[in-house]
């Protein structure tokens, strides 16, 4: 079977570690790379939720996107959420492998996978931001249309947007939090921009800055790429059990009055 260390080296190939940020956190986070492996987990995230659907499957390592040690982690004790949550690892011996900003930007990554699932065709990697990718609908559509085809397509609670009043056929995504590329994805010529965590200001601007927005959210933009891991694993690694998350979801819920 293969360890730990074997399995962060093959996602490394996918993912390299040097095109992650420099302020991230990425590849080995908790366990020994010497620990065999025969059962797999694949997460966006780590929470305890998704620790005891590990154990109850009785994975050995859990691979996810965002660092489940990330923001300056002081100390693991049981008095804060991060440090019962390392704590829980640990007592388990699972091991934590997670893939970032190099997975962001890496080729068949978060955001090139969340292209294909809006069915973009043609699209590519906008430069100058590392992350956003461009591409086309096969024809022009209502901007409420498209956002209907985003919502069902990423399994989103709930979609806000800012119409600017053209249709939507050149689009930019960027999965997650990419909302500081909005003047890139302007500057490419980009009629949509799909992402999340866009703030109050951006939708009040949108229509003078002539960009349509959609904020599908960041667990429903970003969640598609475990799939991917789950299946490039078990392909990489035919002799280990992979599966993906059915516990972990996304955590903002909406209410409309009426509804």
């Amino acid at each position: 079977m293969p360890r730990v260390g074997e399995i962060e080296s093959a996602l490394f190939e996918i993912a390299p570690e040097s095109c992650a940020q420099e302020w991230d956190n990425v590849g080995l986070l908790v366990g020994k790379r010497g620990q065999e492996v025969k059962k797999v987990l694949v997460s966006l995230d780590i929470t305890e939720a998704v620790v005891a659907e590990a154990n109850r499957w009785q994975a050995d390592l859990i691979v996810a996107h965002h660092p489940v040690i990330f923001h300056g982690q002081k100390h693991m004790t049981d008095r804060d959420a991060s440090g019962r949550l390392l704590l829980q690892l640990a007592e388990s011996h699972l091991s934590a492998i997670c893939m970032h900003t190099n997975l962001d930007i890496a080729e068949g990554g978060v955001n090139d996978t969340l292209a294909e699932w809006l069915s973009l065709r043609d699209f590519y990697q906008l430069e100058e931001t590392g992350v956003i990718r461009v591409g086309m609908l096969d024809a022009p559509m209502t901007l409420e249309d498209f956002v209907k085809k985003v919502s069902r397509a990423l399994g989103c609670n709930g979609v806000r947007y800012a119409d600017a009043g053209r249709r939507v056929h050149r689009v930019g995504v960027g999965g997650g939090a990419c909302g500081e590329f909005e003047d890139a994805v302007i500057r490419a010529g980009c009629d949509t921009f799909v992402t999340a965590d866009l703030s109050y200001h951006q939708f009040l601007e949108a229509e003078g800055k002539g960009i349509n927005l959609v904020d599908a959210g960041h667990f429903p933009t970003e969640d598609p790429i475990c799939g991917e891991l789950a299946a490039y694993l078990q392909t990489r690694f035919p002799q280990l059990r992979v599966m993906k998350s059915a516990v972990h979801r996304e955590v903002i819920q909406y209410f409309v009055e009426g509804e």
